[in-house]
């Protein structure tokens, strides 16, 4: 993927009383009460929102919250209001709507440096479809268009990829700029060695992450519940571990592909069992080829996490995608524990550690660790994407740096 021009190439001149259409990823979870219990993805977007208030612009907020369908007003936006006042030091108006009269007149007397934020994007179903007239109808809000909502980019929606073909300059903010830098940067041109731990309940979601790695990585470790379709297929008993058995042939041509490239496959040589799915299961330690019948892996056992750890330890840059067991069971977390501790010790030695979205993240943060990584990726969807190779509609749809 060609790099793309960020929103750092703009200056006061390019932005003093341009209205900015940026799209941001404020989707963040609320509970019942509509109160925000984790403001990450609000502070992820200050740094660019902050540049252009700064340089004069005026802003124009767009974000989705949720998959609503239709006007469903506990995915209204209103919530988020006050937190981003706060970090933004600036008072944020919001909207009834995304588009429309009324949503002109608020955006025509912004005052320089003033922000708006659109009213919950995906009220309208034309978003999802990326409708032309739609995306035509957001556009003629502003002068030009930042895109910093990584969270999305792997979406062609009308607010990430549809309103590009009406604004330019069309420029990555420093949050996509950054996770670019990282996830595209480590994977082409990595410091060697280079290692990956790949987790996560499933192997079918992850095959396309683990196939294009073991073309670049000289290190693979792997956890989680995916762990038990490999056992299967080298003749292991799982017990009643979850297995895809529709995928034990992929499992074995993976481990194959592994040989014959050279890279060092590590599966975890000891298991933590569990006799139910549950956080009080009475738990034991077997060895991976001796799980007992009625029994479950639910966590990589104290051997495995030592062999890994020992592997980490020789390497220069590593990515983490998905967790090695339940961490949200206390009894399960040791081994998902143990990888977070190690990265952020490496971390400090100087070590690229780049927590490549979902789980990997939320078990980082569980462990109070988040701030020691080297970037921590704020996309589930798109950072897997972007681990598979693939290019994101919404980063091609960018202009050119």
């Amino acid at each position: 993927m060609a790099a793309k021009k960020s929103v750092g190439d703009l200056k006061e001149a390019d932005l003093r009383g341009k209205k900015v259409f940026v799209r941001v990823d404020l989707n963040v979870p609320l509970d019942d009460a509509l109160n925000i219990t984790d403001d990450t993805r609000i502070g992820a977007a200050v740094p660019t929102i902050k540049y252009l208030v700064g340089n004069g612009a005026r802003v124009i907020l767009c974000t989705h919250l949720g998959r609503p369908k239709g006007v469903t007003p506990k995915y209204s936006l209103k919530p988020l209001v006050p937190r981003l006042s706060e970090l933004l030091g600036v008072n944020v108006v919001i909207t009834n709507d995304c588009i429309g009269e009324e949503v002109e007149k608020t955006v025509d007397t912004l005052p320089d440096g003033g922000v708006v934020l659109l009213e919950n994007v995906r009220f309208h179903k034309e978003e999802e479809k990326n409708d032309p007239e739609f995306a035509k109808k957001l556009a003629s809000l502003a002068d030009l268009y930042v895109n910093d909502a990584f969270g999305t980019a792997h979406r062609a929606h009308a607010s990430t990829e549809g309103v590009t073909k009406f604004l330019k300059p069309a420029v990555a903010g420093f949050l996509m700029q950054k996770e670019l830098d990282y996830l595209v940067g480590a994977v082409a041109n990595p410091k060697k060695p280079f290692a990956a731990i790949v987790g996560g309940s499933k192997v079918s979601t992850k095959i396309g992450v683990i196939e294009s790695l073991l073309g670049k990585v000289d290190i693979l470790l792997l956890g989680g519940g995916m762990i038990y379709t490999f056992y299967k297929a080298q003749g292991y008993s799982v017990g009643s571990s979850l297995v895809e058995e529709d995928k034990l042939d992929l499992a074995t041509s993976l481990l194959e592909k592994a040989r014959s490239k050279g890279v060092s496959l590590l599966l975890p040589t000891d298991i933590v069992v569990a006799d139910k799915f549950a956080a009080d299961a009475a738990s034991k330690v077997v060895q991976a080829s001796e799980i007992p019948d009625g029994w479950m892996g639910l966590d990589i056992g104290p051997d495995a996490s030592k062999t890994f750890n020992e592997a980490l330890d020789t390497t220069n840059t590593i990515i983490w995608n998905g967790p090695m067991g339940v961490f949200e069971f206390e009894k399960f977390a040791a081994g998902t524990d143990a990888i977070a501790k190690k990265l952020a010790q490496l971390s400090a030695k100087g070590v690229t550690t780049i927590i490549g979205g979902g789980d990997s993240v939320a078990a980082v943060e569980k462990a109070g660790l988040a701030d020691k990584m080297s970037h921590i990726s704020t996309g589930g969807g798109a950072s897997l994407e972007l681990l598979e190779g693939k290019s994101l509609p919404g980063v091609l749809a960018l202009d050119d740096a």
